[in-house]
């Protein structure tokens, strides 16, 4: 491997000459600098990037921890938070949670043994991990949930505001027994929503029983079991707002398995937008959040952080949007009664996908538009 000194010899100047030109020090005389950078190149000379992190106690690296790499809200979420990070001259590291709080502190300790400069997270749940950073002095920027009892940098969007934008649509297209499907308890976004979902029917002068509320993993099978015991029970729900993306496909996944069909039976609006949700038919009814947003908005605050270690922190919430499609615009004949008549049917069996089984339904057949989604 090519040294320093390797470089000093083929410029014909002293190491410290060289050190100081790779630092960036206006120091050096030009013609000198303009030596040292071509005997870099001609040697092909790379940084120590070791060395160099264990000089300054810290690398060039941030760690984004996720909670679940197979969620498409995060591709473009990372990717906001990438574009800042090269900007800042700094490299990401994905590091995949999978709601998984044990993965999620093996990920916290590599952090620390890596002396990341900063770390960014969306959270499980436990609030200790996110203090060990904050306790080894690594700035700490949380993300799309916010962790309790402890004060960082933080960025969320209108979770409640979301919810009651959701459940009040259902609420304007004549559904009656609304359910919701939200996520585990100790989530902050799963409770966020649940509430605006409460406050909803709250204003509309509806009861929100506990039979009509789930709690599921926000993966798309526990949306699928969540959506199945609520047609099990004695009065099954007209529509369900499902708290993510993936719990929204998993409750759709079950009400096709069910002949079921959306949204003149059953109306369904699901959080967080899907890259297909306009593609199949009905079209999916989806809050939608600045996803690319957030990641830039998270990254800025981190930015901000490293450079100023003692400044109070701060959150940053941004809007959500409702995306009313076909789902949840039930026809003019459809009546809460006949809903709920339709409904008293046992779901069936899971299958595969979805759209393979929407495929094997006859759009053009009698009923077929009710019986399923057609991609």
């Amino acid at each position: 491997m090519t040294t320093i000194y390797d470089v000093a010899r083929k410029a014909g100047v002293s190491p410290a000459t060289v050190s100081r030109v790779l630092n960036g020090r206006a120091s050096v005389d030009p013609e000198m600098a303009a030596r040292v950078r071509q005997a870099t190149v001609d040697l092909d000379y790379r940084p120590n990037a070791v060395a160099r992190s264990l000089r300054r106690s810290r690398t060039s690296l941030w760690a984004v921890i996720i909670s679940d790499i197979g969620n498409p809200f995060f591709t473009s979420m990372v990717r906001g938070v990438e574009d800042v990070a090269q900007e800042a001259g700094f490299s990401v590291v994905l590091c995949n949670g999978d709601e998984n709080p044990e993965k999620e502190a093996r990920y916290v300790a590599a952090a620390l043994a890596e002396r990341m400069a900063g770390v960014i997270i969306s959270s499980s749940g436990r609030p200790a991990l996110i203090n060990r950073l904050v306790q080894a002095g690594i700035p700490v920027v949380a993300i799309d949930r916010q962790p309790r009892g402890i004060a960082v940098d933080t960025v969320l969007v209108d979770n409640t505001h979301g919810a009651e934008l959701a459940t009040t649509h259902l609420i304007d297209n004549g559904y009656r027994r609304i359910a919701c499907i939200t996520g585990p308890r100790r989530i902050s976004t799963a409770m966020h929503r649940l509430r605006g979902y409460q406050k909803a029917l709250k204003a509309s002068g509806k009861p929100a029983p506990d039979e009509l509320i789930r709690y599921a993993d926000f993966r798309e099978e526990g949306g699928y079991r969540a959506m199945a015991s609520l047609l099990a029970t004695e009065e099954p729900p007209d529509a369900v707002f499902a708290t993510n993306n993936l719990m929204t496909v998993g409750a759709v996944e079950c009400l096709v398995d069910s002949g079921i069909g959306v949204p003149d039976r059953c109306g369904i609006v699901g959080f967080d937008d899907i890259p297909w949700a306009h593609l199949v038919r009905p079209s999916l009814s989806t809050v939608t959040q600045p996803t690319y947003d957030l990641g830039r908005s998270a990254a800025a605050l981190l930015v901000e952080r490293i450079a100023d270690p003692a400044k109070a922190p701060s959150t940053v919430v941004l809007r959500t949007e409702l995306r009313v499609r076909e789902s949840s615009t039930p026809s003019s004949g459809r009546t809460g009664a006949a809903a709920g008549r339709a409904h008293r049917r046992r779901p069936a069996g899971r299958a595969g996908s979805h759209l393979d089984r929407a495929a094997e339904v006859d759009p053009y057949a009698e009923g077929g538009e009710e019986r399923g989604l057609h991609p």
